[in-house]
């Protein structure tokens, strides 16, 4: 197990090493593809790009398209390594859960100072939804990727509706990877999120924020519950409530209540945290 507190350093590690290489090559594979991309269209020569030290190349359709599929072979592994390494490992904590939506706009109110955060896991409900968005948007990049590129290499003569079809959803989806990445970035300099950007280079998180916003993640951690992987657990949540966030063990009654509580915040309501 990857998750554990560091208590002399006052941090919890909260992703693995090879979950930080697996963000770093899909992030910085996608800005390359990204950027290529962009190149494939008139645009160096247009606003004087290959006029930049280094970026002379950028105004050849050959070159930018060899570093596009270059780039596109490192997004991929990445992407599919991602998808193979975190199933067969039964890691769920990103997926979407019921009520997530209801928890963001929860949320996104206390920015707002209307209300207060519900206590979370290891992940934030607006991070499940950002995931599954993402992950849609990727899927279809890759998909409609590959349509074009065995077309470009093997399939000179393909059908051209099928040619239109997969360069508009490369293109309409291309689009939306630029704003996600955007809103992505951007998360992340609101106030209540920039802890988390530490943990995107050393994979750590401070312990008194992930106490202060994490507490059910941080109660699994400290019981030893199942490794710290299964989110949510309602003995990890009556500790968090009880402000016991080192006691490994509860009474039936404990369990059959804190279980209750543990529903309430999935459907994204207060009525446990004084709302």
């Amino acid at each position: 197990m990857s998750e554990r507190i560091l208590a002399e350093k006052n941090l919890v590690v909260r992703h693995s090493l090879i979950e930080i290489i697996e963000h770093w090559a899909i992030a910085l594979s996608g800005l390359v593809l990204l950027v290529t991309g962009l190149f494939e269209l008139p645009l160096a020569n247009r606003y004087y790009i290959t006029s930049l030290p280094g970026l002379g190349w950028s105004g050849d359709f050959i070159k930018s398209l060899y570093i596009h599929y270059a780039a596109s072979v490192v997004f991929i592994t990445a992407a599919v390594f991602h998808l193979l390494y975190h199933g067969i490992r039964g890691e769920r904590g990103m997926l979407p859960k019921r009520g997530d939506i209801r928890a963001s706009i929860l949320v996104i109110k206390s920015f707002f100072g209307k209300g207060e955060e519900p206590p979370f896991e290891k992940y934030l409900p607006e991070q499940r939804l950002a995931y599954a968005g993402m992950a849609f948007i990727i899927a279809m990049l890759i998909l409609s990727g590959l349509v074009k590129t065995y077309k470009n290499l093997y399939a000179p003569d393909m059908p051209l509706t099928l040619v239109l079809w997969a360069t508009w959803i490369h293109n309409i989806f291309f689009v939306l990877f630029i704003l996600a990445l955007i809103a992505h970035i951007g998360a992340l300099v609101l106030k209540p999120n920039r802890p988390m950007f530490r943990g995107i280079f050393t994979g750590t998180v401070s312990l008194a924020y992930a106490r202060h916003r994490h507490p059910l993640w941080l109660a699994e951690l400290e019981s030893g519950c199942e490794g710290g992987r299964k989110e949510g657990s309602p003995a990890a949540y009556g500790a968090a409530e009880a402000g016991d966030t080192g006691a490994a063990t509860t009474t039936h009654e404990d369990a059959q209540e804190t279980f209750a509580a543990g529903d309430v915040i999935r459907d994204g309501t207060k009525e446990k945290n004084g709302a």
